[in-house]
């Protein structure tokens, strides 16, 4: 019985996967492509989730590219990393540099129109409702420094 060569770095997306990791968790390795989404576009495509990404057909790693491209219309709008684009008003699968400029417009939008969450984030504090009296110390807000002797 022969064995199979392993193919070290899989390319889909723009990304070069690890082949030495599971489907399910080398899918990961695409910003904006999590556990559950990872998961569910190996069955979508027929892959066992658990088999290693390096060894598998082309074939097989080209119907994981296919579902990837159809996964906005195969999936409820709720399964979507952004459900109602702020610009477009429709929902939307953000898949690597996308989902970080998209990341970025929605931040500097929020500085430019000085809403609370933007000032946090101008201002390098927490911005989901977090305590602050005894973490996130580090950065450019000074607390209560003793006197020197």
């Amino acid at each position: 019985m022969e064995e199979k060569e392993i193919n070290y770095f899989v390319r889909i997306e723009n990304a070069d996967l690890d082949g030495t990791k599971p489907v399910q968790i080398a899918l990961t390795g695409l910003p904006g492509i999590g556990m559950h989404t990872s998961v569910t576009i190996a069955k979508m495509a027929e892959v066992d989730p658990r088999a290693t990404i390096g060894l598998l057909e082309e074939d097989s790693v080209n119907r994981i590219r296919e579902v990837l491209s159809s996964y906005i219309e195969r999936v409820p709008s709720w399964m979507l990393n952004r459900q109602k684009d702020y610009y477009a008003g429709e929902a939307k699968q953000l898949l690597g540099s996308d989902l970080s400029m998209a990341i970025d417009d929605d931040v500097n939008r929020m500085r430019k129109i000085r809403c609370y969450r933007g000032i946090r984030h101008e201002t390098g504090q927490k911005v989901r409702g977090q305590r602050t009296k005894s973490t996130g110390r580090r950065g450019t807000t000074v607390g209560v420094s003793r006197k020197k002797v």
